[in-house]
């Protein structure tokens, strides 16, 4: 089915159609130009081509197709984009029956969710206790209508009644997650959401999957309560906030992490929008490799008592071994994002703007509340060296310890040691000293000198870039010439392609490049000296006087082809 799809997208959309709702571009040659979506800039870097239906940001050096744009974007996987680009297209998706009664079955439970929602946010009066408690840890009114919140009534049934006179079943909704049975009497059902402030979850492409109920009532034991996992809601898939945070997190550059509904909204409603939440779970795999979709830069803004600090600890170890650079905002004892946003959105500005790498907040934490050396160090070890092991690069790594050296007062290669004695899990991979072996380089082409493989790969570019012409023609041949081998049918990183698209310009003349074709000449007989040169010397080491002379003839050949350059 994709395949299809994908062609018959692809023959309805250009790229022009699914980027220009998202950036405004404007002709420059052969492409389009305009400021990148995902970072802030005043000088455009981010290309569009019509003919390769392609596109590539420089400031952020990443690029790709229609689909690959849409992924960015909108935060989905491939999947995801081709169901937007499918409605966008007027493309009918067609499944299996098996997977088409899946999808239908998706598609109720998403119906019964916003029905739930609407139904909620109907329950809301301004005028009622719910809204006042909004209002009173410091939400405007603004902010609870953008986040759609709600009231779930103070009684056992309405909402199941409400949903199952619109024709949905018990079954489906105890699916979605909405009822509950009584334990010990079966077959008798009740909202699992009662007398709370209703704030929906929602998913990547904003469609709502879950809620958290607040309390409302100071006798209620359970403060907050998240929906159960369903086939809509994996906890550990889903951050609060992320579809409204998403396009903030790309053009800041990093996300802020934050513990519960209340504290994202309040930072949201300060100019925070780049703040996502978890709810009721630790920070996964999936969570961080969400985030790094739009930034590869997390910081932790967690309450600061002992609950929150070993919170931090271990989001920071999972983002640090995802391979992502971690900071902190420091805290006061007792007070949450929310209540300083509230009470001072400057100081919480300013606590952002000094928040420290995770290592020297740890550090700087541990010091601030254990006056004793001797046990200083011992809560460093067990809270600190974690932290080290799960850094990926092993500069940054060594620059951390370094910091810790100095701010505990010992040894780098007491760290070390330490380090080395953690268990593999941890993060380390091996030694702390070991150096990392780069992966080998690929052989290069009989005839062909690796150090030309830049301006081969940038002639190859400037062929591609100008099919069926008198200047793509010349430089196949003229390839095939030097190279040895025929022109190759491989593909070309997107970045190469737009800079020769760039730099040549929409309809250079023939021999527009002939300077170029030139150093890659060069370069190659340069190289190809090189070897005889080598086999040269290897001979007169021998004393193989045949050889010597096959070799010398070689040099003197090969030099006279270069002189005549």
């Amino acid at each position: 089915m994709a395949a299809d799809t994908v062609e018959q997208i692809k023959a309805k959309l250009s790229i022009l159609d699914v980027v220009q709702p998202y950036v405004k571009l404007t002709k420059a040659g052969r492409n389009y130009k305009g400021l990148s979506p995902f970072n802030k800039e005043k000088t455009p870097s981010f290309y569009v081509n019509i003919e390769r239906n392609s596109y590539y940001c420089f400031s952020s050096s990443q690029g790709g197709d229609m689909f690959t744009f849409i992924e960015k974007m909108e935060g989905v996987d491939f999947k995801g984009a081709l169901k937007i680009l499918a409605e966008k297209a007027g493309v009918e998706l067609v499944y299996e029956r098996a997977n088409k009664e899946s999808a239908g079955k998706l598609d109720r439970l998403r119906e019964a969710m916003a029905r739930a929602e609407a139904y909620y946010a109907s329950n809301l009066d301004p005028n009622g206790p719910a809204y006042a408690y909004a209002l009173s840890r410091g939400l405007t009114p603004e902010s609870i209508k953008q986040w759609n919140l709600g009231l779930a009534p103070d009684s056992w049934r309405t909402l199941l009644e409400s949903l199952t006179a619109s024709g949905y079943g018990l079954p489906e909704l105890q699916a979605a997650g909405l009822v509950k049975e009584a334990d010990g009497k079966k077959g008798t059902w009740y909202d699992r959401f009662r007398n709370r402030l209703m704030f929906p979850i929602r998913d990547s492409a904003s469609r709502t999957v879950a809620f958290t109920g607040r309390a409302l009532s100071a006798d209620d034991q359970a403060k907050y309560l998240n929906s159960p996992e369903t086939e809509l809601y994996k906890k550990h898939e889903v951050l609060f906030g992320m579809d409204k945070a998403k396009d903030a997190i790309r053009t800041r550059g990093f996300a802020i992490l934050v513990e519960g509904q209340m504290d994202l909204l309040m930072l949201h409603q300060i100019g925070f929008t780049n703040t996502i939440a978890l709810s009721g779970t630790a920070l996964s795999k999936e969570h961080l490799a969400l985030v790094k979709r739009y930034a590869d830069n997390l910081m932790l803004a967690l309450d600061a008592d002992r609950a929150g600090l070993a919170a931090a600890q271990k989001s920071a170890i999972a983002a640090l071994q995802s391979g992502m650079r971690v900071k902190a905002v420091s805290l006061p004892a007792g007070k949450d994002p929310a209540d300083i946003a509230k009470d001072d959105p400057k100081d919480f500005t300013a606590r952002v703007s000094g928040a420290k790498p995770i290592v020297e907040f740890f550090v700087e934490t541990l010091a601030a509340s254990e006056t004793d050396s001797h046990r200083l160090i011992i809560e460093a070890e067990k809270v600190v060296l974690p932290l080290l092991a799960a850094v990926q690069s092993p500069m940054e790594r060594e620059h951390f310890i370094g910091t810790a050296s100095r701010m505990l007062g010992i040894s780098a290669d007491a760290i070390k040691q330490g380090l080395a004695r953690l268990p593999k899990e941890s993060g380390i991979g091996g030694p702390i000293d070991a150096p990392q072996r780069a992966p080998a380089a690929p052989h290069a082409p009989r005839g062909k000198a690796s150090g030309a493989d830049t301006i081969a790969l940038q002639v190859r570019a400037i062929a591609v870039n100008y099919p069926e012409t008198e200047l793509a023609d010349r430089l196949k041949s003229e390839y095939a010439r030097i190279i040895g081998a025929e022109f190759p049918d491989e593909p070309i990183p997107e970045r190469i392609l737009f800079e020769v698209g760039i730099a040549f310009g929409e309809a250079p003349e023939p021999d527009a490049a002939d300077d170029l074709v030139r150093t890659l000449e060069k370069n190659v007989l340069g190289e190809a000296l090189a070897e005889a040169t080598l086999r040269l010397r290897r001979a007169e080491s021998a004393n193989d006087m045949d050889a010597i002379r096959e070799a010398a003839q070689s040099c003197t050949d090969i030099a006279q082809r270069i002189s005549a350059l």
